[in-house]
């Protein structure tokens, strides 16, 4: 089905202006303030069609603009049809699909910036923030773009909180994290209270393409344009990828020598297991490394502000598990670490994609053992391209000295 419909994104690539494109002024102004001037490929793509009202299905990494390119779509559309007729408090008129709760908080930010000079009003629901809040704030003022992970916007549409019967816009973001989640039946409860696909814009992006995204995307759009990239695509050329072959009981001190003598600015370190992470976390910590904590066990309060703590430089490392591996949306990160090799090859784009963004160089550097290496083959056969695998340099092998 995608195949048929596929289309070559060359309209402009990254020689669109956002000024060429038929944008109200006050997005134009937003879109400045963020700094933006010329559309990434995802953007020159997708936009002359979405901003026409097409639905549109992309295959995008985080990093590439995709989140500008549906937050521009929706604030225009809701510009240019402004509500005449009576709105009630609890009715969205677009709504933002996230898989993770550190995404959806992005993708507001991201909202609150893009639509500053304009008087739409932007919500975001998550689980691990009081409700009662969140209420709150829905009774305060209407509900012109709501943002959420699946559970927590379920939870206030069964308590008639939220509608989603006049929705205009729905967009799915990430749509094969939610998939890999077990997100998908609360999302089709969610869209089976929206208009027909016929009757609403839809806009859906992942990074990977399989048979039951393809589902989805003919259940849920109507006649969609695809924007989709080969797999050779699926990771930036701004990245340099590197593989060390190490033991299982020399990791932890090739990763505490590369900490301490090479020029790794701003760094996340990922692990599969929360209990891997926090024994990191703690061992990093006992050396003096400024270095916080992501993942599925902290809460939500502390996991926002250490994202802020990172984003402002307060530290420098971040030991996570994949549940941030979709949702740390920060410039400037210079190393990606995986301690070990993701069991879903997905995952291993979505984490080094954390680095190389915007343009800028970045670097991956992965620990392969006797315990993981197996897993490098389907890394390989999803990427289409051979991984080489390296020794460290002798100096990194050298103890850490640990004494906790």
């Amino acid at each position: 089905m995608i195949s048929d419909k596929e289309k070559d994104a060359d309209i402009a690539q990254n020689k669109l202006r956002f000024e060429d494109l038929p944008l109200s002024l006050e997005l134009i102004n937003g879109i400045k303030g963020a700094n933006f001037e010329f559309c990434t490929p995802i953007q020159a793509s997708s936009l002359p069609f979405s901003l026409n009202g097409r639905d549109v299905v992309g295959q995008a990494q985080t990093g590439t603009g995709k989140t500008a390119a549906f937050l521009i779509t929706i604030i225009e559309d809701l510009l240019r049809h402004p509500i005449i007729d009576e709105h009630y408090l609890g009715e969205a008129r677009a709504i933002v699909l996230a898989p993770t709760r550190e995404l959806a908080i992005q993708i507001g930010e991201d909202a609150k910036i893009l639509a500053r000079f304009t008087n739409l009003n932007i919500h975001v629901l998550v689980g691990g923030v009081d409700p009662e809040r969140q209420l709150r704030a829905l009774g305060r003022n209407h509900c012109d773009i709501l943002i959420g992970t699946p559970g927590r916007l379920l939870d206030f549409l069964r308590s008639k909180d939220i509608f989603l019967d006049r929705l205009e816009i729905l967009v799915i973001d990430e749509a094969d994290r939610m998939l890999d989640m077990g997100f998908i039946p609360q999302v089709r409860q969610l869209i089976n209270q929206a208009p027909k696909p016929k009757l609403r814009q839809s806009l859906m992006f992942s990074a990977t393409f399989s048979k039951e995204i393809e589902r989805m995307v003919s259940t849920w759009t109507d006649n969609p344009i695809i924007i989709r990239s080969e797999p050779k695509d699926l990771t930036t050329k701004n990245i340099d990828q590197k593989i060390f072959l190490t033991a299982r009981e020399e990791k932890f001190d090739v990763l505490y020598n590369l900490l301490s003598s090479e020029e790794l600015n701003n760094v996340i370190i990922f692990a599969n297991r929360r209990d891997t992470c926090r024994s990191l976390y703690e061992r990093l910590r006992g050396h003096k490394f400024k270095v916080g904590l992501l993942s599925g066990e902290v809460p939500q309060k502390k996991r926002i502000k250490t994202l802020e703590q990172f984003k402002k430089g307060q530290i420098n490392l971040m030991v996570a598990t994949d549940v941030a591996g979709r949702g740390i949306h920060i410039d400037g990160v210079t190393h990606v670490i995986n301690f070990e090799l993701p069991e879903e090859p997905e995952d291993y784009v979505h984490r080094i994609g954390r680095t190389g963004r915007a343009g800028e160089k970045g670097t991956s550097i992965s620990f392969a053992c006797e315990d993981d290496a197996f897993l490098l083959e389907p890394i390989e056969a999803l990427l289409n391209e051979k991984l080489l695998c390296t020794l460290p340099p002798e100096h990194l092998f050298e103890r850490s000295q640990e004494k906790i």
